[in-house]
């Protein structure tokens, strides 16, 4: 059995989240072979050097998990893309390249975070090219800490205020775009998060039947999709109400 998840954006004013995703390591995840984070595990980062205790915490747990045998996958995020080989190091993770196409139960999947499809908000297609750029991404990693944590509460606070301005379909997935880059992994099966509109949509990719899988962000709710055997089982999960955590849960 094999999960996937995305989107989680943990942060530590989010407690409730924080614990659903502990409650999922400690206990679906450590039955499967593999659990694959999609992008935007963390609300923001700004450098492997600059994690707080916090952070440390949930790369810890991560730790665990690897060590007790499940894989962990993690690919980067529009909010986590500066999460570097250091994190992962110490977290038993591999980070997982953008787009990549993992054979699941002999089925080639095409796993995304899914912002590059969302090609019609040009304007976040931009700022996107430019801050994936090596030589951009070399000078953020170099700035003072004090800088990036103001960079990034900027980055933050105008990427929220656009996305309400904008309108649905513009921050939604161009759908012209979903069949082309399925057909360039040939593959029949698309995994992705970051629009927040967790579904499975049947397609048709010339006579070929195809699916894209959305996966929910962990806001009211948490969400995982399951892969195993059987095929492919979306499902959400109510988080634990704060008076029923267990003893000791942060």
């Amino acid at each position: 059995m094999i999960l996937l998840i995305s989107d989680l954006h943990l942060e530590e004013e989010r407690p409730d989240i924080t614990r659903a995703f502990l409650e999922l390591l400690g206990g679906r995840a450590r039955a499967a072979e593999a659990l694959y984070i999609l992008g935007d595990f963390f609300e923001v980062w700004i450098g492997d050097d600059a994690m707080t205790p916090y952070q440390l915490s949930i790369c810890q747990a991560l730790r665990e998990l690897s060590d007790s045998g499940t894989q962990i996958f993690l690919m980067h995020g529009n909010r986590d893309f500066m999460l570097g080989k250091a994190f992962c190091k110490a977290a038993g993770a591999t980070l997982l390249k953008d787009p990549s196409v993992i054979d699941f139960y002999g089925e080639p999947v095409l796993l995304m975070h899914g912002d590059s499809l969302c090609t019609r908000d040009e304007a976040y297609m931009r700022m996107r090219r430019y801050l994936r750029n090596p030589l951009s991404l070399w000078i953020l990693r170099h700035l003072p800490l004090g800088t990036r944590r103001k960079l990034a509460r900027k980055l933050r606070n105008e990427s929220r205020a656009q996305t309400r301005m904008k309108a649905n379909d513009i921050v939604d997935v161009t759908p012209d775009q979903v069949p082309q880059v399925m057909q360039e992994h040939g593959v029949r099966t698309l995994v992705h998060g970051h629009t927040h509109r967790p579904a499975i949509h049947k397609l048709q990719i010339g006579e070929q039947a195809a699916k894209r899988i959305v996966l929910g962000d962990w806001d009211r709710q948490g969400w995982a999709l399951q892969v195993d055997e059987q095929g492919f089982q979306l499902t959400a999960f109510d988080f634990v109400p704060t008076q029923l955590a267990l003893p000791g849960s942060p």
